[in-house]
């Protein structure tokens, strides 16, 4: 089993080396070693897939921590001293007891091997090399949750605002109809993995230690079918597009969210849905635009109405139409409040504020320009 560089010399930057510097120089190597600048070169292909590894751990600042703990502890040099006091389930004391040596290789089996003592470092063991699913791979495959799905969903400002039924069209992952999630062509058999041996886990190699993660071949469940479903191509699953009708309660803002019991993915071997998880973007309206639960009318006035004072209609939020009085001398900007008018939600709810703003003509005629100066010279006004 082929054991995997440094990360950091992999990187090739110091242990010291900024996120910046990391990203750098991820970009530069990914470039160079990128399998498709590189199609008949397989050697570029798992340097490519070093490099991507090794920025997967040091481009995320907790992952980057305990790796950089479990270094100093000599994790990837070889030194299996360096842990001592591990206890085995299956017996034996001080250092990995329970997993098994190949020429100076310590392998850990995740299934046998309590890592719990080691604290953050068994995190980084199951977080970075699969603990917790060659657990569960081991096992026989019994009933699973669906997915849950999210899906962000446009709505009107007005739906937003007061509430209403939206469509969506979702694509969710269910279990194949024809192979019953076996993966398997009618008639085909299942037989033992090749690349596992029917263990549903396979080894993987960081410096001096091996554990296990789920075999990519069978994705864990230790069988491949001798021909592939025709349907799901041997996956045991199908990509189905559903249409849901959603409830949108009032007063929901862009960035709110909603779960649907139920709704997600079908489970598979008669396992419960996952759950729909709805995130709502609400589209800008022409007239309306929202401060908390109040709405903002902007209502044009022409200079005459603006200065000798009027009355304009303006309609809310549920198509009602409010009467506003407008005195004399409003200036551009002024805020009339119409109380209860705006956004309800629980029991709250907000007002409906109109504000004005001042339309002056772009073009005045010889007899519309002269009036005007002499209005401006009675008043004692420059231009």
């Amino acid at each position: 089993m082929a054991q995997s560089k440094d990360f950091y010399n992999v990187l090739g930057v110091s242990s010291t080396a900024s996120q910046d510097e990391i990203k750098k120089a991820y970009r530069k190597l990914a470039k160079k070693y990128h399998p498709d600048a590189n199609a008949s070169d397989a050697k570029a292909a798992e340097r490519f897939k070093e490099i991507s590894e090794a920025n997967n751990v040091l481009s995320h600042p907790a992952k980057r921590k305990q790796y950089d703990e479990m270094r100093r502890y000599g994790a990837f040099d070889g030194a299996a001293s360096g842990f001592g006091g591990g206890r085995s389930r299956a017996g034996g004391a001080g250092g990995f007891g329970g997993g098994r040596s190949r020429g100076g290789e310590q392998t850990i089996n995740f299934q046998d091997f309590d890592i719990g003592g080691l604290g953050g470092l068994g995190d980084l063991f199951s977080s970075m090399f699969g603990g917790g699913e060659a657990r569960e791979a081991s096992r026989p495959r019994g009933p699973e949750r669906g997915d849950t799905v999210e899906a962000t969903l446009e709505i009107p400002f007005r739906t937003a605002a007061r509430g209403g039924k939206v469509p969506i069209e979702l694509e969710v992952r269910e279990e194949c109809p024809t192979c019953h999630g076996t993966g398997a062509a009618p008639g085909a058999q299942l037989k033992i993995c090749p690349e596992c041996n029917g263990r549903g886990v396979i080894s993987f190699g960081q410096g001096g230690f091996a554990v296990n993660r789920t075999c990519p071949v069978c994705l864990g469940k230790g069988q491949v079918p001798t021909e592939a479903c025709p349907t799901c191509h041997g996956t045991g699953e199908v990509r189905v597009k559903r249409k849901v009708i959603i409830n949108v309660p009032p007063g929901v803002d862009t960035g709110s969210k909603i779960r649907l019991k139920g709704q997600g993915g079908k489970g598979t071997a008669n396992g419960p849905p996952g759950d729909l998880v709805i995130t709502f973007n609400v589209q800008p309206d022409k007239f309306y635009s929202r401060d908390g639960l109040d709405v903002i009318a902007k209502v044009p006035l022409n200079i005459a109405q603006a200065t000798l004072g009027t009355k304009i209609s303006v309609k809310t939020l549920d198509g009602k139409k409010v009467a506003i009085k407008i005195p004399p001398g409003t200036p551009s900007g002024k805020r009339f409040r119409v109380r209860g008018q705006g956004i309800q939600k629980g029991d709250k709810k907000g007002d409906l504020i109109v504000e004005v703003s001042i339309a002056v003509p772009e073009k005045l005629s010889e007899e519309q320009e002269k009036m005007m100066k002499d209005f401006a010279e009675s008043g004692g006004m420059k231009y």
